[in-house]
């Protein structure tokens, strides 16, 4: 089985250290190499290309938003998950083209959760695509492209439900919850969850 290829860019060294700790627990992942900046990562990201950026959102010089903006750009095939500490960051950076975030001071078994559930999603995202644009008398592929597990999600925000009942229903950690609830409003190009549930009732997407 193909292994998921890791780099991590992050400044600090005791957080270098604890992410590869992170990474090394799954076998599933590889990691690449490290790096201490945003266009030390760049430059890797266009050497390496790998599947998962971890990305410090706060480093000296080119930061990681910006890295993130460059690499999705260029590459959009690679995924970023952004490290950070302040909310304000971590939307930033998802607004930049990261695919979730992790807190720092979250527990270490949700970063493994959300890497891949980034990896999963975006495996649906291309899967449904595909089966879009190979649909008979179909014209256009809607421009929304939420996953699976986006659409649950969305469906139980429309009904009403909050961050800890939908993170119970379908059995994920709150964080994530609120890691998809980011994607998918910066997708729906929504502020908050009242203008997501207006927008399943108008358009009826799930």
């Amino acid at each position: 089985m193909k292994k998921v290829r890791v780099v991590i860019a992050d400044d600090n060294a005791v957080m270098r250290e604890k992410m590869k700790d992170i990474v090394a627990m799954d076998s599933a992942l590889e990691l690449i190499t490290v790096v201490g900046d945003g266009q030390g990562a760049i430059n890797i990201a266009r050497r390496e290309k790998p599947d998962i950026f971890l990305m410090d959102t706060n480093m000296p010089g080119t930061d990681g938003i910006w890295a993130t903006r460059v690499i999705r750009r260029e590459l959009p095939q690679i995924k970023v998950i952004a490290l950070a500490v302040l909310e304000d960051e971590a939307n930033m950076a998802v607004e930049a083209g990261a695919s979730g975030c992790f807190f720092k001071n979250r527990p270490e078994e949700e970063l493994l959760e959300l890497i891949h559930t980034v990896l999963v999603d975006e495996e649906e995202v291309e899967s449904s695509n595909r089966e879009s644009k190979q649909a008979v008398g179909i014209e256009s592929v809607n421009e929304v492209k939420l996953t699976k597990r986006e659409k649950d999600i969305l469906r139980l925000v429309a009904e009403g439900k909050n961050n800890k009942q939908i993170a119970e229903i379908l059995m994920i950690s709150e964080k994530t919850v609120k890691n998809h609830l980011t994607s998918i409003f910066r997708k729906l190009n929504v502020r908050d969850r009242t203008q997501a549930a207006l927008y399943v009732l108008k358009n009826g997407i799930v």
